[in-house]
């Protein structure tokens, strides 16, 4: 299964309150850094991607989050599951994604009104965020392990990834 690595409490208050109760969508009934949240005072736009076969987060319930905005959002429905229809690279070559310009009400909707793109859907998010706002800014800080005299401790992806 997917490790968490989270201390014991903060794993259990996780799985309570965003699993089992979904308080996220319970107006005020949580904070980020004592501020409460509601997602409804989201009015920013949103990039919504989800994918098709997502075991962990189907598209279902990804889809559920459209309900609980006020600002404008994008849906987009990647092909493949959990990892791979996040971690897709265009040099990969693979996959697929569907868009849909209109305004579906339902996944229902949303899929039988989708346009399939052929690969990564990562081009896609990059025009849309580009749309918001073209300007670039320079990457800062760390970028290289041991770049500013830290320490390598063992090369990519490192052993914790196949701890068990």
């Amino acid at each position: 299964g997917d490790v968490t690595n989270l201390p014991a409490r903060w794993h259990r208050d996780y799985l309570r309150d965003l699993y089992r109760d979904n308080r996220l969508v319970v107006a005020d009934s949580l904070q980020a850094c004592g501020v409460p949240v509601d997602l409804h005072r989201i009015a920013t736009p949103v990039y919504i991607q989800a994918g098709r076969e997502d075991h962990i987060a189907p598209p279902q319930s990804v889809w559920k989050l459209t309900h609980y905005l006020s600002g404008p959002w994008t849906f987009l429905l990647a092909g493949s599951g959990h990892i791979a229809g996040v971690v897709n690279p265009p040099s990969s070559g693979k996959y697929q994604y569907w868009t849909n310009d209109g305004s579906p009400e339902t996944l229902e909707d949303f899929v039988a009104g989708a346009s399939e793109h052929p690969g990564s859907w990562w081009p896609h998010w990059r025009e849309w965020i580009g749309k918001l706002d073209s300007t670039e800014v320079s990457a800062r800080g760390k970028r290289r392990p041991g770049g500013r005299g830290d320490r390598v401790i063992e090369d990519a992806p490192g052993r914790y990834v196949a701890e068990r």
